[in-house]
């Protein structure tokens, strides 16, 4: 594992595909923030997650910039915005899949990877059709968050 570095941050108030099964996905915006506060067992403050049920398993969510580079590369997606993908970290320097059933530390702040963050039909919709599937087994990481702390660009 090289240097891990977390490269954007995002928070989104509200869902876009979430309860809208066979309709249009929503339209509510993802903003990208300089840092996010983190608080155990609860989510990060201002995202659509933050106290969404007890010990739920996605308080936080991580996507590869190494992986989200490659999908761009491959499908043809010059202008692509990471923040589209709905996961709050864009992390780079580590294999993501490497944390699932593990605890480990950002910034000083603790976590426990708890499973993919497997892509949904929609990323064909956020993306470009064929993204869903190109995503599988890279969409990402959902963890629990262990400690309160926040975490910052770099």
């Amino acid at each position: 594992m090289g240097m891990i570095t977390i490269e954007r941050l995002y928070i989104s108030p509200e869902h876009n595909y979430v309860g809208h099964k066979g309709q249009p996905a929503g339209t509510q915006p993802h903003f990208e923030v300089s840092e996010i506060a983190c608080v155990a067992g609860r989510g990060i403050r201002e995202d659509r997650y933050f106290d969404h049920q007890p010990d739920y398993k996605g308080q936080i969510t991580f996507f590869s910039s190494e992986v989200f580079h490659l999908m761009k590369r491959e499908l043809g997606l010059d202008s692509a915005d990471a923040g589209s993908s709905r996961r709050n970290v864009l992390i780079s320097g580590v294999d993501l899949n490497q944390w699932i059933g593990k605890e480990f530390e950002l910034q000083g702040v603790r976590f426990i990877g708890v499973e993919e963050c497997r892509p949904c039909a929609w990323m064909d919709q956020a993306f470009t059709p064929g993204t869903h599937s190109w995503l599988m087994g890279r969409g990402g990481l959902r963890a629990r968050i262990l400690t309160d702390g926040t975490l910052r660009l770099g």
